[in-house]
């Protein structure tokens, strides 16, 4: 008998990990409500035409691709299959991918919807995406983003805004974070101070993999890239920047000093709006997709070593790609399942999630459990979660049941309690025990 598995890169929750993992679906989903923003589903897969050519030839790499109905290789070339040609075969065998992240499907959305919205057009979609990436801790290939995107306006108004939700959502959650900003106009002023605007793509790749590979690194790839020393040492130079104003003797070009000029007038929206959480210009931070062009956030959690929590930016011209140009957006992007990780750290999650259920009725024979059935009836319809132990009898095992399931009350129903119409409350975590009517414990779970 084959043992039953999951698929690499992917897990089950349990119920305790579910309700956690909602509380942070929740808590997100109602900041994005109070700045505006709006509900949207796409569809798991999109069509690779859809998909392919929007992440830069590494996330093109990280696609799933989707064989295609029936007998895919019916229509395949037979000299491509027999030379393994797997990029031009490709085409033949496989129309469809399941999305990368959720704001291609989401530009595919605006392009074909236009003529309805309502520009600017503020939309939060929380689904999962899928990576073909190599599975390590915090890393998946199945997760889910939770995205807040405005599409519709150049205003850097927006950016500030996107900033504040991340302030909040991280607030609420009681995770202490750091965000990161940077422009990818400054990163192109900087390719151009080195004398590599024609390798911009290429230094950004390299430069956001700093985190994990390091300087070194960073000079390894660029150097086997065939770039020049003298400009990689112009590029650490400038990397070594911990400050606008110290990159702005590097940056003398017209698009460099715009996007100093763009982060300066987001820091100024913020200016007389503090934030609980610190704002950080980064002139590392270059963030690997190429469909960047304006400001970039990421956000790392303080005092835990995980990869990004958090990240996005400003896309010029998104929707160009469908036919539709000069639309352009800004969004962010929240790891629900690294913050997840995180929060288990950091021990952040609300005592309340180990159990959905708030009360449990323990029965010493059939009539009395009758009885709390009608009783837990009355418990259910005033919004208290409620269970009724299936067996009557032997209290000891129905206890064990609610220090297992983590439920905080048992009320205890026999021959006296159903006399004086009255229920013993037991509470769970001091051990103290009281006698009320059903009227008075709704009344004291919900005063």
């Amino acid at each position: 008998m084959q043992k039953p598995s999951i698929p690499e890169g992917t897990r089950d929750f349990g119920p305790e990990e579910v309700r956690k993992r909602t509380f942070i679906f929740d808590t997100i989903r109602s900041v994005f409500t109070q700045f505006g923003f709006q509900p949207l589903e796409t569809p798991a897969m999109e069509n690779l035409s859809t998909l392919t050519g929007k992440y830069g030839e590494e996330g093109d790499k990280l696609l799933f691709k989707i064989l295609n109905n029936g007998d895919y290789l019916k229509e395949a070339d037979q000299e491509l299959l027999a030379a393994k040609s797997s990029a031009k075969l490709l085409p033949k065998i496989a129309k469809r991918g399941l999305r990368y992240d959720l704001t291609v499907p989401f530009a595919r959305y605006v392009v074909m919807n236009r003529g309805q919205l309502t520009f600017p057009f503020k939309r939060y979609q929380i689904q999962p995406v899928w990576r073909a990436d190599r599975p390590q801790r915090g890393r998946y290939r199945e997760f889910y983003q939770c995205d807040a995107d405005v599409i519709g306006s150049d205003s850097l108004l927006f950016e500030a805004e996107l900033i504040q939700i991340y302030d909040s959502a991280f607030t609420k959650l009681g995770v202490p974070v750091v965000i990161k900003v940077n422009n990818r106009k400054v990163l192109y002023g900087m390719a151009e101070a080195a004398g590599i605007a024609d390798r911009f793509i290429d230094m950004t790749v390299a430069i956001d993999k700093l985190d994990k590979v390091g300087m070194e690194g960073v000079r390894k790839e660029l150097l086997e890239n065939g770039i020049a020393a003298e400009a990689v040492n112009r590029l650490e130079e400038m990397l070594a920047s911990s400050s606008m104003e110290g990159l702005d003797v590097f940056l003398t070009t017209e698009t460099g000093r715009e996007g100093l000029a763009e982060l300066n007038q987001v820091f100024g929206f913020l200016h007389n709006t503090p934030l609980k959480n610190q704002l950080q210009f980064d002139a590392t931070l270059a963030r690997g997709l190429s469909y960047y062009t304006g400001c970039i956030f990421e956000v790392a959690a303080v005092g835990v070593v995980m990869g990004s929590i958090g990240g996005g930016g400003r896309y010029a011209d998104l929707t160009g790609v469908f036919g539709v140009p000069g639309l352009s957006g800004v969004g962010i992007s929240f790891g629900a399942d690294r913050i997840y990780d995180v929060m288990e750290q950091l021990k952040v999650f609300p005592e309340a999630l180990k159990s959905s259920v708030e009360v449990l009725f323990a029965s010493f024979d059939e009539v009395s459990q009758r009885y709390a059935f009608e009783c837990a009836t009355v418990l259910r319809n005033a919004d208290i979660a409620t269970e009724v132990f299936p067996e009557a009898g032997k209290l000891k095992k129905q206890f064990e049941y609610s220090a297992k399931r983590n439920i905080p009350y048992v009320a205890i129903v026999g021959d006296t309690e159903r006399a004086r119409g009255v229920l013993t409350i037991k509470n769970q975590e001091t051990g103290d025990q009281s006698v009320l009517t059903v009227k008075e414990f709704i009344q004291m779970l919900r005063p």
